[in-house]
Formats: structure tokens, C-alpha cells, sequence
């Protein structure tokens, strides 16, 4: 997507934006909801933290509803983060920020010492239970008394095997339908941001890093709820589900 005056990298948010709707229909609803509960307990221009920001889809919509935010967006992925970068060129608003959520000194690298809101949305899957544990402590200093983490993500409550079956069964059906359709999926969305020349060489050190996409655990929404007490917040529960995912609020 590389026009003659430049890449449109309004164009690849856009890719990006059809490609994460093809895995989750009622992507647009989960962010409506988040930011609604942001705007509850932080007002309307808080200071956020996006995290495992990707293409920073949070905080496009963030900055939509909210012009008077500021939102710094962590991720270690060059290939998004090259896409976060020429969408949010020249905004004194957003600072991205190259860091391994696995290190636990990451948020050293952090402009702020603390923030009204930690957003996440499909990314901390890919952590192992341990490891998403003790991210969640490091979220916990970052937010101040009386902010909020949210979490939109894939939480599987396994207690529930026969309506877990259906729900993934009907689910990969109707992606299975818009395949056909034309619809491209994580590993041709890939493929067209390997072709780009303003992508290819930071997708090669993409795939250097994490290999082919992999998953961590996806613990249940109680799991979550009670690891975030654990670790330093005094509420936790979800505000929104869907057959397969889950919203979940911590205040601090």
C-alpha cells in the first residue's frame, strides 16, 4: 500500500482494522465499551497507557473520542509499530515506545510514571499464565489510585466445554465463509505487509522475533479478576462479553 507520494498507512490501519474484524465481529463494540469506562473514571482526556498497542488501534479511537487525551503505545512488533509511527507522525499527542512486556524493566522506558488507564485488547493471549502474572504487578504501579486497567481479550472459562465447543465451532464456520469471500486472514495479511517496501524489512525482524504466531494460556475471566486483586488492584470484573471474549475492569 505504497503510493507514489508515500506509503498510506491509512490504508494498512484500515487492512489491519478488516483483517482483526474477520477474527472478531464485535471488535468496534468492545472498544466503544472500553472507552466509555475510561471516560467514567478518568474523564475525557485522560492519560493512557496502550499497551501491546500493535498498529495503535486504541489509540486511534481513543484520540477520536477524546481530542484532549495523550496515549504513549508500547509493542515490540517493528512492523506494527512501523504502522503506528506514519499514522500518528507529528502528533505531540502519542509516544510509542519499543519494549518486551516480558522484561521486567520495560516500564523504565515509559515517558510517565503513572496513568489514568491501561488499555489492552487481543495481545497478552500469547503470555503464559506466570509471566501475564507478573505483567499484571508492573500494570499495577503504572496506574494511579482510582485509575483502571482493561483487558479485551480471549478468556476461556473451561467449565464449559460443550458451549466452548459450539461457540468455536459456529465461529470458525463464519470465518471459514468470509475466507471465501476474500476476507484475508492473519497469515495473508501478513504476506501483503511482507510485499510493501515500507513493511518487508520490518516484517522480516517481525518474524525473527516471535516466529509464527503462537498462543500463551487464555485462563478464564475469573482467573484475571482474582490475579489482578492479587497483584495490587481493589476491583476486578468484566464489564462485556461475547461467546468467545471477554472486557474485564480493574480500578485500582
Amino acid at each position: 500500500m505504497t503510493t507514489g507520494t508515500g506509503t498510506d498507512w491509512a490504508a494498512w490501519q484500515e487492512s489491519w482494522d478488516r483483517q482483526q474484524e474477520w477474527y472478531m465481529p464485535d471488535r468496534e463494540e468492545r472498544f466503544r465499551i472500553m472507552l466509555d469506562m475510561v471516560e467514567a473514571f478518568a474523564g475525557p482526556a485522560p492519560r493512557v497507557l496502550d499497551l501491546a498497542c500493535g498498529t495503535g488501534s486504541i489509540t486511534a479511537r481513543l484520540l477520536r473520542r477524546f481530542p484532549g487525551a495523550t496515549s504513549t503505545g508500547v509493542d515490540l512488533d517493528p512492523a506494527l509499530l512501523a504502522i503506528a509511527g506514519g499514522t500518528f507522525a507529528g502528533d505531540d499527542r502519542v509516544t510509542l515506545v519499543t519494549a518486551d512486556l516480558r522484561d521486567p524493566d520495560w516500564p523504565a522506558a515509559l515517558p510517565y510514571d503513572s496513568y489514568d488507564a491501561v488499555l489492552t485488547a487481543t495481545a497478552l493471549h500469547w503470555l503464559h499464565s506466570e509471566p501475564l502474572a507478573a505483567l499484571y504487578g508492573r500494570i499495577a504501579e503504572l496506574v494511579r489510585d482510582g485509575g483502571v486497567f482493561l483487558n479485551a481479550d480471549h478468556m476461556i472459562d473451561e467449565s464449559t466445554p460443550r458451549i466452548n465447543a459450539a461457540e468455536r465451532a459456529q465461529r470458525h464456520a463464519r470465518m471459514d465463509q468470509a475466507r471465501r469471500d476474500g476476507a484475508p486472514d492473519w497469515s495473508a495479511w501478513w504476506q501483503l505487509a511482507a510485499r510493501d517496501p515500507a513493511l518487508a524489512g520490518p516484517t522480516a525482524r517481525r518474524f525473527e522475533i516471535y516466529g509464527e504466531h503462537a498462543d500463551g494460556d487464555m485462563p478464564s475471566p475469573a482467573w484475571h479478576a482474582a490475579t489482578l486483586r492479587a497483584h495490587g488492584f481493589g476491583e476486578a470484573r468484566p464489564v462485556w462479553c461475547s461467546p468467545s471474549d471477554t472486557l474485564l475492569l480493574a480500578v485500582k
